[in-house]
């Protein structure tokens, strides 16, 4: 869409602005802000998509093919993971069928790479073949539901999208009578997709083993996704959003759980392996000392709570509730919600917990990078835990928690080491407001604050806790207009002033008239090692040497 949106930018305002260029965030926004400017969906609105084909190319439909071919061809597919993945599950029968609204061949590549077979495609041209595909057993079945670029029949249109193809509906149909459904990587918006799905939970038996739809955490959801989950529990399927990092990251945790896995098959889906490496540490002697912005971290919490419910609680439910509670609860969702916070707390704000038992999460702890929700919620923790009796603020998002000075904080003297440093630590940005949409019709003042994002890393065999100086916008909407204005607020920030930086930061977050080489915080004033995290942080940043 973002080339679309590119080339008839480019048309209409004699522009050359490349490809390379849209990854840009501050032309991505004059991009959109132009097409908002004229009546254009905004972004991210269901109709973006086919109204930017059909303002593009119109009803040609050999100028739409030409264009996709040019960019969906062969020799510009890479395979990352994810499809290495889905190709080894349709290779070995672990996966039987799979649909999908694109046109490229990556899947088709996929299988190849890692068996040597071929897999033949169902598309637009040959259609009635793919349900008797299906009654025969004859898997895995791939079809594409949209048509593939290669042939000219394709959907892209508006008035193509209104309705499904009759035989390629007729296999999912089928499909959906025997098998369960993963939706990956896409977005509900095809209404006439949307509508098929919902027609298969008023046929007998509809997805046997289940209906997941995958999205990346905290993105939005359109309404039609949430409407159908619920539709198919009221159909007495067994039914979730489930919110993943990325598809690769989806993928490689559902292959790494699949037991009894073909070594020939493995060995291509992981073509990038962890080697063992021996650096010798250089003998002591002059060299340059380089500080690192982390901190050792001498002890995480252990346990925390695990919550059930009579209802099974979405994440949108989950961030209610702890936005509810001011700070006194921090949520996160696996197999089951994991809690911190006062047992009374959590019965105050979920009327239907079933029970509240203890949770170890040590074993988690341990391989952290394949638990990324727990460090998410240990992150939060940490940084609810530093923030008692201070001047900052506390804001999770999906990108990591962060550290912002409080502007409206009575204590300022907490501050005054930032102040010194780095001049006022936040304010109003002079001259700009937010831009004008359909859902934001009066403009903003935007105002700024020096911010540090706080994350936990594990390095050299132990946890660390690392601060990236940052910058906090609000509305956060307006942080893209706000580029030109961080990027001069950041201007000269290396060496001793980033150090000077890091220092204030520690000032703040550290009492320095504590000697002890660590402290402890915790996030409560009070309650059980379940309810309440403590963290121990070592108060001494981490050094390396260099060779002279």
């Amino acid at each position: 869409m973002w080339d679309l949106k590119r080339r008839y930018y480019c048309r209409e305002e004699n522009q050359d602005i490349s490809r390379q260029d849209v990854q840009i965030e501050a032309v991505r926004a004059r991009i959109q802000s132009y097409m908002s400017g004229r009546g254009f969906p905004r972004e991210g609105d269901p109709g973006e998509y086919t109204t930017y084909f059909e303002l593009i190319f119109g009803k040609d439909r050999e100028r739409q093919r030409q264009y996709l071919k040019g960019i969906l061809s062969e020799d510009k597919v890479t395979l990352s993971i994810g499809n290495r993945v889905l190709g080894a599950l349709l290779a070995t029968g672990r996966c039987r069928a799979v649909f999908t609204t694109n046109f490229d061949t990556v899947v088709e590549r996929a299988v190849a790479e890692v068996s040597g077979k071929s897999l033949m495609a169902h598309h637009l041209e040959g259609a009635t073949s793919a349900n008797a595909a299906l009654n025969n057993d004859e898997f895995p079945l791939y079809c594409k539901v949209h048509g593939d670029f290669r042939y000219d029949s394709i959907k892209n249109l508006s008035a193509d999208l209104t309705q499904q193809n009759e035989d390629l509906s007729k296999a999912l149909l089928n499909a959906s009578n025997r098998f369960g459904l993963i939706v990956a990587g896409y977005s509900g918006r095809d209404d006439s997709v949307m509508k098929l799905l919902r027609s298969a939970l008023k046929t007998h038996n509809p997805f046997p083993h289940g209906l997941f739809w995958t999205g990346m955490k905290g993105a939005p959801v359109l309404p039609s996704v949430t409407q159908l989950i619920q539709d198919a529990r009221n159909a007495g399927v067994e039914a979730a959003f489930v919110e993943v990092e990325t598809f690769d990251a989806f993928m490689i945790r559902l292959w790494r759980n699949m037991p009894g896995k073909e070594p020939e098959i493995d060995a291509k889906v992981k073509v990038a392996r962890r080697a063992g490496v021996s650096i010798p540490v250089p003998a002591t002697g002059k060299g340059a000392i380089i500080r690192m912005n982390a901190l050792p971290i001498v002890s995480l919490p252990g346990e925390c709570q695990a919550l059930s419910f009579k209802v099974q609680k979405e994440w949108n439910e989950l961030r209610e509730a702890a936005h509810a509670s001011q700070g006194h609860l921090i949520l996160t969702k696996a197999d089951n919600v994991l809690c911190w916070g006062r047992e009374f707390v959590v019965r105050s704000h979920f009327q239907d917990v079933e029970s509240i038992i203890p949770r170890d999460i040590r074993p988690l702890i341990a391989d952290m990078s394949r638990h990324l929700y727990l460090k998410g919620f240990l992150e939060e923790a940490l940084c609810r835990s530093l923030v008692r009796g201070k001047p900052i603020l506390v804001r999770t998002t999906k990108y990591g928690s962060f550290l912002i000075a409080d502007a409206h904080s009575r204590d300022q003297g907490a501050l005054s080491k930032l102040h010194e440093t780095v001049g006022k630590p936040f304010g109003q940005i002079a001259g700009l407001t937010t831009a004008i949409d359909k859902d934001h019709p009066q403009p903003q003042r935007v105002f700024w604050a020096e911010a540090v994002r706080v994350s936990i890393e594990v390095a050299a065999g132990r946890s660390w806790m690392l601060i990236d100086p940052e910058f906090w916008i609000w509305p956060p909407r307006a942080k893209k207009d706000a580029t030109r204005f961080m990027d001069d607020r950041r201007a000269g920030r290396y060496n001793s002033l980033y150090n000077s930086i890091l220092e204030a930061w520690l000032d703040i977050l550290f009492d320095s008239g504590d000697r002890k080489p660590s402290q402890s915080f915790s996030a409560f004033s009070d309650g059980s090692s379940t309810e309440c995290p403590a963290f121990e942080i070592g108060m001494g940043t981490a050094y390396t040497r260099r060779r002279a």
